[in-house]
């Protein structure tokens, strides 16, 4: 399937609130928790936090949604993942670092997480700062130097697990009712027989339908999206 140019604001930003637990209640709770003594200027037990899971399991979801509302709480971020290029060193005004795809990270990537880690647990200045991560594999396994490969598992670990089907479909439903359009099941049948299955490709074709739907004024339904995957 091609990948189609979205429109700059039809996808909704990641939350916390909009993270569909499913059987990874205990992981957003623990968030949710970490999160509460942000409004001081510092986060309550800041103690280190590894999510793993496969992918579509939602760890760069609650990572962003982290971030967004870290960002709402007048609050600085240090933010790396696989794709990230310009490596900056670590900064004394951040409340946090959040590592993604660490699995992924190249030498140097894994150098400067490593710097990070060590600062914010460290700092020259102020109070330790909240480390938050995310891989495909628990820490133990990850492909990384000894020094962060062993530091990403010294505090809290959680596994996120893949929702079902039901509860992918109620992850759909709720995320075509924050753009503001129906998604009938009908639509969300085909979507689920001819397309990848995981929640992560699943999103992604819902962003594109959205997008084509409102260029082409029309409703969300099984024609429109054989329509968009013919003509673009």
């Amino acid at each position: 399937m091609k990948q189609l140019a979205l429109d700059i604001g039809l996808t909704p930003v990641p939350t916390l609130e909009r993270f569909y637990p499913g059987p990874n209640t205990a992981a957003l709770q623990h968030l949710r928790s970490a999160l509460e003594g942000g409004q001081g200027g510092a986060l309550r037990a800041p103690v280190p936090v590894y999510l793993w899971g496969e992918s579509g399991s939602g760890k760069t979801h609650l990572l962003k949604a982290v971030h967004e509302a870290l960002r709402e709480q007048g609050l600085r971020v240090g933010w790396m993942d696989a794709s990230t290029e310009h490596l900056t060193p670590f900064d004394d005004s951040w409340s946090a670092v959040l590592l993604d795809e660490v699995d992924l990270y190249d030498s140097q990537q894994q150098a400067l997480a490593f710097n990070w880690f060590i600062n914010a647990l460290n700092p020259a200045e102020g109070t330790v700062r909240w480390v938050l991560a995310a891989g495909a594999m628990p820490p133990a396994d990850l492909p990384l130097r000894d020094d962060l490969r062993s530091r990403l598992g010294w505090g809290h670990v959680f596994q996120l697990r893949l929702l079902d089907e039901a509860e992918r479909r109620a992850v759909l439903r709720q995320e075509a009712d924050a753009r503001g359009v129906f998604l009938g099941d009908e639509v969300m049948d085909y979507m689920l027989r001819r397309f990848s299955r995981d929640l992560g490709s699943l999103m992604q074709l819902l962003d594109q339908l959205d997008s084509f739907a409102l260029r082409t004024q029309r409703a969300l339904t099984i024609p429109l999206l054989k329509t968009m995957l013919e003509t673009e």
